[in-house]
């Protein structure tokens, strides 16, 4: 590590190429995102809030995606150093996995620089999913920006990072009164489920090196937090190569369409996965990233109207 423009840096090579922008975009939550840049160069930086406090932490890969070099600022940026390797997947072990159906074995040779990410950020990853609960992508990513916007924290150093802003931490989380989360628009249920998991932040945080099943079990204890939500936790925070989102209004329905030409609800889904057993999100993301998806037939489900909005 050294000092560069008052941030700290970590060059190491990977034992396999890494396609970090492909990694790294489950990390964005929409296209408005002000804690999540990515550059022309291929870099990305994520602005987060780490145990150890607040951190900018831009990534770049080089050459011929072997070699990565994190520069962090802030009073994380120790912590962010020392886990960016779980960032980009070194962790993660696809040992044992084998494309059984044409279109995995497609995204699997387009794709085989992507691994599962570990970000070690439980609560980074399961506030944002919370607020994603069983509503369009679309209003998903507006709740969480306009609240992000409005509570969040100026990101520290670099040039690059000039707009972007580090999410609350819990108490932040904590202290945002009923009408704002109702105006940005984020529901009672939802607001509350938040509340809930951010009085638990310390024990939640905890379950980074908890195996992946135990995990999502723990999580679910709280109340609000489903299959679903302690998946999309599991596969960003915890690294769990397993953590498939079931209960999603897409996913089963896009991979059922994907391996066998037909849509097929979760029980189909469990059974189409079964073979992938220890890899099935694996399989989801993989075919997220190609594109895969069923044709669509009629309008697009529309966001909701009724809860009240800021305006001006």
């Amino acid at each position: 590590m050294s000092g560069v423009e008052e941030g700290i840096q970590r060059t190491w090579r990977t034992p396999r190429p890494v396609q970090l922008g492909a990694v790294l975009a489950v990390f964005q939550r929409g296209p408005g995102d002000r804690s999540y840049r990515s550059g022309p160069d291929g870099s990305v930086i994520r602005c987060v809030r780490t145990p150890a406090g607040p951190a900018s932490v831009r990534l770049v890969v080089t050459p011929r995606h072997t070699e990565v070099t994190v520069t962090a600022w802030g009073s994380g940026a120790a912590w962010a150093l020392h886990h960016a390797p779980d960032w980009v997947g070194d962790g993660d072990d696809a040992s044992g996995f084998q494309p059984r159906h044409p279109a995995v074995a497609q995204a699997w040779r387009r794709f085989s620089g992507w691994r599962v990410p570990a970000s070690r950020l439980v609560l980074d990853a399961l506030v944002p999913a919370i607020i994603e609960q069983k509503v369009t992508g679309q209003e998903a990513f507006r709740g969480y920006t306009t609240l992000v916007r409005r509570f969040g924290e100026v990101a520290p150093g670099p040039p690059g990072a000039s707009g972007m802003l580090v999410p609350p931490d819990a108490d932040g989380w904590r202290r945002i009164p009923s009408w704002e989360f109702l105006s940005a628009p984020v529901d009672f249920a939802r607001a509350d489920t938040i509340q809930r998991v951010c009085r638990v932040a310390d024990t939640l945080g905890r379950l980074a090196p908890v195996p992946g099943p135990e995990a999502r079990m723990r999580l679910q204890t709280v109340s609000g937090v489903g299959g679903w939500t302690a998946a999309e936790v599991a596969h960003r925070a915890l690294g769990d190569a397993d953590a498939v989102s079931f209960g999603d209004y897409h996913v089963a329905k896009n991979i059922g369409w994907a391996l066998i030409g037909a849509e097929v609800d979760d029980d189909g889904l469990q059974e189409l996965l079964e073979p992938y057993a220890g890899h099935r999100y694996r399989v989801q993301r993989l075919l997220e990233l190609v594109g895969y998806s069923r044709p669509r037939r009629g309008a697009r489900m529309a966001p909701r109207t009724h809860l009240p909005t800021r305006r001006g």
